[in-house]
């Protein structure tokens, strides 16, 4: 396993990212507990989860599954960099949902109580909360983190100009801000390359992708007959229509190459100097070892710019890519 800094912290982390959004709704416990140990094995260290995952509002299903896993060595805690997320609706009360201060530092404690630690090492706005001031956001981050229960700010799903203002607001208080911003990114999903990975870079804000995959169209099997009645919902099948003789190339370029498209998906974000670690999300562990080699893969030139040609990009980042 390769590792890096996490943004322009001191914080290092994998290369990969285990996102357990699956645990709960597709793996069980057993299985999910078999998946971290098998990541700390591969030497994985960075767990990404949030409170509304499990998708039963207000029980913390996947932070309770992890919590679990936590609890049965001492040394487990150590070893890994454990992020969360706060915003999502946790309750039916009007303050159990947002980024108000009343919910970030409720939500945390929460989060902890079912991790069962005394800390998240990154606790991520999971999405951007526009009726809430930065001046109280912040505030609240910087008690949790004075309090030793957070130690590094994250975003996810912020736009260029939100990761821009909300950094702004944070060194105006003398404080780091953000690390991280968690954001939809893949070869098929370029738009980020306007905005918010420029942002990101010169903020020295590390990108984590989420999806790289894009739901499964460039896994490999998008077009298998079986796949796509068995487990992709009606608008995956729409997209995967529409972007059908894409992914038909894309195939066959990954065939060429010798490479699982997968493994070409997470290599291509690993050589994109914003991105930090791509979230991979496997449901048991032979998809967590197959996509580990994806680390290991490094494309040529060549190899990008017929890339470029099957999935193209926005152009650039923004003004120039649109403007002249």
């Amino acid at each position: 396993m390769e590792y890096t800094k996490l943004g322009r912290s001191g914080l290092t982390v994998s290369r990969l990212c285990l996102g357990t959004m699956n645990f709960g709704p597709y793996a069980d416990e057993k299985e999910s507990h078999e998946i971290m140990d098998k990541a700390l094995e591969l030497g994985i260290n960075f767990f990404d989860t949030a409170d509304v995952y499990g998708w039963e509002m207000g029980e913390g299903l996947t932070e309770k599954i992890i919590g679990s896993w936590l609890s049965k060595d001492n040394g487990r805690r150590e070893s890994i960099v454990l992020a969360t997320k706060v915003y999502g609706q946790m309750g039916n009360a009007p303050n159990e949902r947002g980024l108000s201060k009343y919910h970030i530092i409720s939500a945390c404690e929460e989060s902890l109580t079912r991790l069962q630690t005394d800390r998240i090492d990154l606790y991520q706005m999971h999405h951007v909360e526009r009726t809430t001031p930065y001046e109280e956001i912040w505030e609240a981050m910087e008690q949790l983190v004075r309090e030793g229960k957070v130690l590094y700010v994250g975003s996810s799903n912020f736009a260029g100009w939100d990761i821009a203002k909300a950094q702004g607001d944070a060194n105006k208080r003398n404080f780091m801000g953000l690390i991280s911003e968690q954001h939809k990114y893949s070869l098929s999903c370029r738009l980020p390359e306007l905005e918010v990975l420029p942002s990101s870079f010169d903020h020295g804000i590390g990108v984590i992708p989420w999806s790289p995959l894009d739901g499964g169209i460039l896994g490999g099997k998008a077009l298998d007959p079986e796949k796509k009645s068995r487990s992709i919902d009606k608008m995956q099948k729409t997209k995967i229509e529409k972007y059908r003789s894409n992914i038909e190339q894309y195939y066959a370029f990954c065939e060429e190459l010798g490479e699982s498209p997968a493994d070409v998906a997470i290599a291509w974000l690993l050589q994109n100097e914003a991105v930090s670690a791509p979230i991979i999300g496997p449901r048991n562990e032979e998809q967590l070892v197959g996509i580990t080699k994806s680390v290991e893969i490094k494309l040529s030139v060549e190899t990008l710019k017929k890339l470029d040609e099957i999935w193209p990009g926005p152009g650039g980042s923004a003004p120039e890519a649109y403007s002249w």
